[in-house]
């Protein structure tokens, strides 16, 4: 793991639920537990500066490096990456960290919040509370894919070219420094103002890759992503490659075949919503919050932070560690 870490963060590797995941961990160990759930292309890495803050609340802080990234395993089977192995990951470091049956509080962000909210319709008793960040619930009406074969018909969507195993993680493979530099940028704050949200001229899906509808960074990174956290992204790529995170979307379709007979109402637990104002996920998803407030009987609360893109708790890590620490004294 980088240096870049700040000093008092652990690392330990754990064997759960047939894997091996690599934990960053803090806080006192009988204190209330707190799960951080990464997204794409993430890593327990790009939850640095809330570690620590979790853990002078009070909080026992646990983010994992989930299956397929990084060091931690790297099934070699697509349906390794579907929900009932995600969650199960999770609910097996609670039992390792807190004891079998436990709750704990879940925070996802991206594809973490994906897992989190389905986690919570299949096993709502072993969730304290839930914090949902960038992506807001989402009850699928069909397939995720033929929704999106729907909007976008012949044009590129990244979700439908990730979805062929090979060309997706060839392409993303292929420079991982290139390939985080232009992530991060693109969907950055920093990238997305007012005149660059406006949605660019499709793409022929045929022939275009991911990259090719991420722009380069004009110079330097923006001061939020130093070239220690590109380092680190970096050598967490190249280690892992991105077969694993890309097959995390090629389970969509199969993961909502799993909840959606579970009703929203089951989310009784307290739960809250932070985002970004130039996060072009929730752009895509303007009603995401309120839909929320009306489907989950527990939402209490969103905060959606200023200038701030899909990279949220990395971005403006002050305003968001405000946000999530308030959140939480609730409890």
């Amino acid at each position: 793991m980088s240096s870049a870490l700040p000093s008092g963060i652990d690392r330990r590797r754990v064997q759960v639920n047939g894997v091996e995941l690599d934990l960053l961990e803090a806080g006192p160990p009988r204190g209330p537990l707190v799960i951080l759930a990464h997204g794409f292309p993430e890593g327990a890495y790009s939850w640095r500066h809330q570690i620590l803050p979790l853990a002078r609340a009070g909080w026992h802080v646990v983010a994992p490096d989930q299956r397929g990234y990084g060091w931690s395993s790297k099934p070699t089977e697509v349906t390794d990456y579907g929900i009932n192995a995600l969650a199960g990951d999770l609910l097996a470091i609670v039992d390792d960290v807190a004891g079998p049956g436990e709750q704990a509080v879940f925070v996802g962000h991206d594809w973490g919040a994906l897992l989190m909210w389905d986690l919570a319709r299949l096993h709502p008793e072993r969730c304290r509370a839930l914090v949902g960040v960038s992506v807001p619930f989402v009850d699928w009406p069909a397939a995720p894919t033929q929704v999106f074969k729907h909007v976008y018909g012949d044009s590129f969507f990244y979700i439908l070219y990730f979805q062929d195993v090979g060309p997706a993680e060839a392409e993303l493979g292929r420079d991982p420094r290139t390939t985080m530099r232009r992530i991060l940028w693109s969907a950055s704050g920093d990238a997305n103002t007012s005149e660059m949200m406006v949605q660019p001229e499709p793409r022929p899906a045929i022939g275009t890759g991911f990259l090719d509808v991420m722009s380069e960074p004009p110079g330097a990174l923006p001061d939020w992503c130093t070239e220690a956290d590109l380092d680190a992204y970096t050598a967490a790529f190249t280690e892992s490659g991105f077969f694993g995170p890309v097959s995390w979307y090629r389970n969509l379709d199969a993961n909502r075949e799993l909840v959606k007979d579970l009703d929203p109402s089951r989310l009784t637990m307290p739960v809250w919503f932070i985002g970004g104002t130039r996060d072009p996920v929730i752009a895509r998803d303007l009603s995401g919050v309120e839909r929320m407030r009306a489907q989950l009987p527990g939402f209490r609360q969103s905060v959606l932070l200023e200038g701030v893109g899909h990279w949220t708790q990395q971005e403006q890590p002050g305003p968001f560690n405000d946000a999530l620490l308030g959140f939480l004294a609730q409890l």
